[in-house]
């Protein structure tokens, strides 16, 4: 497959955000922890790339613990302030005002030396879709000002929310790019949701999931299924249908049921905390 999504309104998104850019401080980039190159969106990058910023690895539940320490170093080595982060539980949220006042440091006193007092943070959140923005805020913010959803495109337009007097947040729709470079990328962004599920084949997508995950957590799938491993994908297919029986007429294995339990098993954290993109 060719995996590929940029809706029209992911042109508009970057479009407002190239213009909002220009009021922000700081901006907040919430990456997915199991996938946080992937999950992150060059043009975004490139967009903030003169503002002070702030990487929070969200659904680091998700995500295996091992490797969200590797990567919170990967990006200090780079100068960059990451934090672990579960937005539905709230887990690391009480970390953020601290890194903030950090990363804004030079503001911050800038502001004092012209004698501007209590003019708040102004933060731009970006990030990819169903990346869980919007539940980051709401749990930042203590209270649900923040659409909320479990696919993409939720959040459609902009929107600010005031943090006490320090701190005024920017939400922004979650986008993508035009092209990826590497196709195993767009792969991984249709692994966790970030792409409409109904432009994709969920049996082929099974299928790459189980090519990777069998790679470096084997385990997986016994521990979720009862099942020993293959190295043949749709074996653990076959497997996994004849084990929650998932069957057609004529007993034949229901391989598009069978992969979107798969697929569901794995986005909710069923099969194990794993992470896709890897450090050594």
């Amino acid at each position: 497959m060719d995996y590929q999504w940029y809706p029209g309104h992911m042109t508009k998104a970057m479009r407002q955000m190239k213009e909002d850019i220009k009021l922000i401080d700081l901006v907040i980039g919430l990456l997915d922890a199991r996938i946080p190159i992937s999950s992150r969106n060059p043009d975004i990058d490139n967009l903030g790339k003169n503002k002070a910023r702030l990487v929070l690895l969200n659904k680091s539940d998700l995500a295996d613990e091992a490797q969200n320490n590797k990567w919170i170093q990967y990006f200090k080595d780079k100068g960059i302030i990451a934090l672990k982060i579960n937005s539905k539980n709230k887990q690391g949220i009480k970390d953020i005002n601290n890194a903030v006042l950090t990363v804004c440091k030079e503001k911050i006193e800038r502001d004092k030396r012209k004698g501007i007092k209590n003019r708040p943070v102004r933060a731009m959140v970006v990030g990819i879709p169903n990346v869980g923005k919007s539940t980051f805020i709401n749990a930042y913010a203590g209270k649900n000002c923040a659409k909320t959803g479990n696919k993409p495109g939720v959040t459609k337009g902009k929107q600010w929310i005031r943090l006490g007097k320090n701190l005024e947040l920017l939400d922004t729709p979650g986008v993508l790019w035009p092209k990826f470079d590497d196709q195993k990328i767009g792969l991984h962004l249709a692994f966790i949701g970030s792409m409409n599920d109904n432009n994709l084949d969920m049996a082929e997508l099974a299928y790459q999931l189980i090519k990777e995950v069998s790679k470096t957590y084997p385990e997986a799938f016994l521990n979720r299924y009862g099942i020993v491993g293959d190295e043949d994908p749709l074996q653990v297919m076959y497997q996994v249908a004849e084990v929650r029986g998932c069957k057609l007429k004529g007993n034949k294995p229901d391989l598009d049921k069978t992969s979107s339990m798969i697929m569901d098993d794995f986005r909710s954290g069923k099969l194990g905390r794993i992470t896709i993109d890897c450090l050594n």
